[in-house]
């Protein structure tokens, strides 16, 4: 079973690359299933197909479904949050308190991510690719399983008095995490257009996104302007220029080490049904498998190396120079936020009893280094 997650801003084209991955995956014998979780709706218009809540077949070996987040939250969120008020009222809280703590937002964008696992793993499929809603939405989908386990454990403590639906909600998302993070199974591809913010946009959302310990198996640069070649004219002139500021963009992200990307040229016409797909795939493949991607080896979050006095702390993650990144020390946890985007890290058993002395970034991520007594940094 494979996982991919295709992701990107708001208007980037993620939904027809999706859709075209997953008619290429199925070109080539796999029994493919393509989700989006896009609040858009827009990938039946993208096969033109009408799609629902349950997997409607669009070609022999593939499938689509629209997740429809909040039919998911009227069917089962409300009997789960009923439960947690009846636990939290039990502890000794009044009404008021136990429904605030209840109020638990991104619980549309979780019960849509249990959903993508529900189909992925009951279903025949072999490949299931995920039109994921725009990037700020996806980051958000997937901190929650750690976010809301970590809330859980706040509340009712590690061995906190629960109901049986509330211990199976802990489990399914430890489930969610392992799955997201196994970079044998699930991987993001992510999707821009070759727009002067997208850099910074670009470095921001990877860093992001290894913070989690998700991987990112690949680029695409889509809406590429064809280059005019030996036309005349004002129209060939614009294209012309355009083009130009598109190739210093991706000379750019080559520059600051995001690299490879593929390339998808724009369409004078809006993809639609699966002639066009594949015709897109052609071009965004080129003949390789759409599984492969192009991006580099996933290397381990975190690599501790003894150091004199203590040890070394290497944290993988991709920084632009301008990037504001922020540590301290919570407990056990290594707290890392950078450009807004924060997590606890559990620190390894060895390093808990070091302090924290100092840190500096590198072209390969942080280093934290820590000095080896019971102190505390």
């Amino acid at each position: 079973m494979r996982i991919l997650l295709c992701t990107g801003k708001g208007g980037v084209g993620k939904t027809t690359l999706a859709a075209a991955t997953g008619a290429a995956l199925a070109a080539r014998g796999r029994k493919t299933l393509v989700v989006s979780t896009d609040p858009a709706h827009s990938l039946g218009d993208a096969f033109a197909r009408p799609l629902g809540a349950e997997p409607s077949e669009v070609d022999a070996l593939l499938s689509g479904v629209q997740v429809d987040a909040r039919t998911l939250v009227d069917a089962s969120w409300e009997r789960l949050r009923g439960e947690l008020r009846a636990v939290l009222a039990g502890a000794g809280l009044d009404t008021l308190d136990a429904e605030e703590l209840t109020v638990l937002p991104g619980v549309d964008e979780l019960l849509a991510l249990t959903e993508v696992r529900r189909l992925a793993e009951d279903g025949p499929w072999e490949t299931v690719v995920v039109d994921c809603g725009p990037t700020a939405e996806t980051l958000r989908l997937l901190a929650l399983p750690e976010a809301v386990s970590g809330y859980l454990t706040r509340v009712f403590g590690p061995r906190g008095r629960v109901t049986d639906s509330v211990r199976r909600l802990g489990a399914h998302l430890d489930g969610l995490r392992a799955l997201l993070t196994d970079p044998a199974v699930t991987t993001v591809r992510l999707v821009l257009t070759p727009e002067r913010v997208v850099v910074a946009e670009a470095r921001r959302t990877l860093s992001s996104l290894a913070l989690r310990g998700i991987a990112v198996d690949g680029l695409i640069a889509n809406r590429l302007m064809p280059a005019p070649g030996i036309w005349r004219g004002g129209a060939a002139s614009w294209l012309r220029t355009r083009r130009t500021q598109q190739d210093a963009v991706l000379a750019e992200l080559a520059a600051a080490g995001i690299a490879p990307v593929a390339r998808v040229e724009h369409r004078a016409v809006e993809p639609v049904g699966l002639p066009a797909l594949l015709e897109i795939a052609a071009e965004l493949y080129r003949g390789e498998d759409p599984l492969t991607g192009h991006g580099t080896p996933v290397t381990p979050l975190l690599r501790v190396r003894p150091a004199d006095g203590g040890y070394t702390l290497r944290v993988a993650l991709p920084l632009a120079r301008d990037a504001e990144v922020d540590l301290a020390r919570v407990d056990d946890d290594l707290a890392i936020t950078v450009d807004g985007f924060r997590r606890l890290i559990a620190l390894p058993e060895p390093l808990r009893p070091c302090r924290i002395t100092g840190a500096e970034s590198d072209a390969d991520g942080l280093v934290v280094h820590l000095a080896g007594n019971r102190g505390r940094g």
